[in-house]
C-alpha cells in the first residue's frame, strides 16, 4: 500500500468516526424526551465502560496512587464533559453545541503554540462565536451556551488528563478504568433523570447504540488513523467536527442554521486549523525533524 493510499484510508477512518459520533449525538437527542440528557449520559458511559472493559480487561491492582489519581481525574472529566454536552444539546442545535465545545481544545492549541500569531486565530474564533450568535445571541439559549462552554472547559481538562493516563497505563487500560469511574459518577444523576424509563429494554438498547456510535467505534477508528497520520494532520481533521455536527443536525434532526451561523461555524473551524498548524510549527522549532 502506497503512502498516499495509506493517508487516504486514515483520513476516511477519521471522517467516518466523526460521522458516527454525530449520528450517535443525534440519536441521543431523540431519546431526551424519554430518558433525559443526564439519563443519556449515564447510559452512554455505562455501556462504554462495559465495552471497553471487555476489550481491554484492565487490572484493578498494582497501580500507584499517582496512576489512580490520573484515572479519577479523567473519569471526572468524562462525566462532566458528557453531562454539560448533553445538557447543552437539549437547548442548542447540534452544530452550535459542538462549535462552542471545540473552543476548549482551540484554547489549548493557542496556549501551546506560544506564538504571537496564535492570537490572530483566537480573534478569528471570537468573531466566529459572535457570528454564531447572530451578532446578538438572540437565537441562542443562554443556559445552553453556558452548558456548552462548560463542555469546552471540560474537554480541555479531558485532553490534559488523558495525556497523564496515556503515560501511566498501557493500551486502553487507563481509559477503561476512567470510563468506569465516569459511569459510577453518572449513576445517581442518570437514574434520577431517567426514572422508570430505564426499565424499558428498547430504550436501554438504544442507549447502548449511542455508546457504540459516540464512543467505541470513533475511538477505535481514531486509534487506527493515528498510526497512519501525523498528530497535527489528525488534529486538523478533528477540527472539522462542527461541520459534520451541523450536517447531522440538519439531516437527522431537521435543525436549520442561518447563513451567519454557518459563517460563524466556518470561522471557528478555520481558527482551529490555524491554531493547530501554529502549534505544529512551534513543535518544529523546538524539535528538529529526523531524516
Amino acid at each position: 500500500m502506497t503512502a498516499r493510499s495509506t493517508s487516504t484510508t486514515a483520513v476516511t477512518l477519521v471522517v467516518v468516526g466523526l460521522c458516527c459520533q454525530e449520528v450517535g449525538a443525534s440519536l441521543a437527542v431523540l431519546l431526551f424526551p424519554e430518558v433525559g440528557p443526564l439519563g443519556m449520559v449515564m447510559l452512554r458511559l455505562v455501556f462504554s465502560a462495559l465495552i471497553l472493559g471487555l476489550i481491554a480487561r484492565p487490572s484493578w491492582r498494582g497501580h500507584s496512587r499517582a496512576s489512580w489519581l490520573a484515572v479519577v481525574q479523567l473519569g471526572v472529566a468524562l462525566a462532566v464533559m458528557n453531562g454539560f454536552f448533553y445538557l447543552a444539546l437539549e437547548r442548542l442545535a447540534l452544530g452550535v453545541t459542538v462549535t462552542i465545545e471545540v473552543l476548549g481544545p482551540l484554547a489549548l492549541s493557542i496556549i501551546a503554540s506560544r506564538r504571537a500569531s496564535a492570537w490572530i486565530w483566537a480573534g478569528l474564533a471570537l468573531v466566529g462565536v459572535v457570528a454564531l450568535g447572530g451578532g446578538g445571541f438572540d437565537r441562542l439559549d443562554p443556559l445552553g451556551v453556558i452548558f456548552a462552554l462548560g463542555a469546552a472547559v471540560s474537554w480541555a481538562f479531558y485532553i490534559l488528563s488523558s495525556a497523564k493516563v496515556g503515560v501511566a497505563f498501557p493500551r486502553l487500560d487507563g481509559l477503561a478504568l476512567a470510563m468506569a469511574v465516569g459511569a459510577v459518577l453518572s449513576l445517581p444523576f442518570g437514574i434520577a433523570d431517567a426514572g422508570s424509563a430505564l426499565l424499558r429494554l428498547d430504550l436501554v438498547a438504544l442507549g447502548a447504540a449511542v455508546a457504540l456510535l459516540s464512543s467505541t467505534i470513533p475511538y477505535a477508528l481514531e486509534l487506527i488513523a493515528l498510526r497512519r497520520l501525523p498528530a497535527a494532520a489528525f488534529a486538523i481533521l478533528m477540527a472539522l467536527a462542527p461541520a459534520t455536527a451541523s450536517l447531522a443536525g440538519f439531516v437527522l434532526l431537521g435543525q436549520h442554521l442561518t447563513v451567519i451561523e454557518l459563517i460563524g461555524i466556518a470561522l471557528v473551524i478555520a481558527a482551529s486549523i490555524g491554531a493547530v498548524r501554529a502549534a505544529g510549527r512551534r513543535a518544529d522549532d523546538v524539535i528538529e525533524p529526523v531524516g
